[in-house]
């Protein structure tokens, strides 16, 4: 999810044969209800509104259940933590 427009994120993700949808939050509501902003950025700066990089997992119900989210996008979860943060979910069904 970013706060680029849709038609943009659709040429990227089309340009660069990305597989999964690319969500577009003009305004970043659901980037700051989800407690993501990057506040490094103030008003008026190009980035203003971004979201740290991160993983959400939604449940069927549409109910966020995991959020893994870094400062540094460099930085990224290893999978395997991941993928077991994920059967420990499935687990609690």
């Amino acid at each position: 999810m970013t706060y680029d427009a849709a038609d943009d994120l659709a040429d990227f993700g089309e340009e660069r044969e990305i597989g999964y949808a690319l969500l577009s939050d003009p305004g970043s509501k659901y980037i700051d209800a989800l407690g993501v902003r990057n506040e490094r950025f103030p008003k008026g700066h190009g980035a203003h509104g971004v979201a740290h990089p991160g993983i959400l997992f939604v449940d069927a119900r549409g109910v966020v259940r995991l959020k893994r989210a870094h400062e540094n996008y460099r930085t990224r979860p290893p999978f395997d933590e991941l993928l077991e943060a994920a059967r420990a979910l499935v687990a609690t069904e």
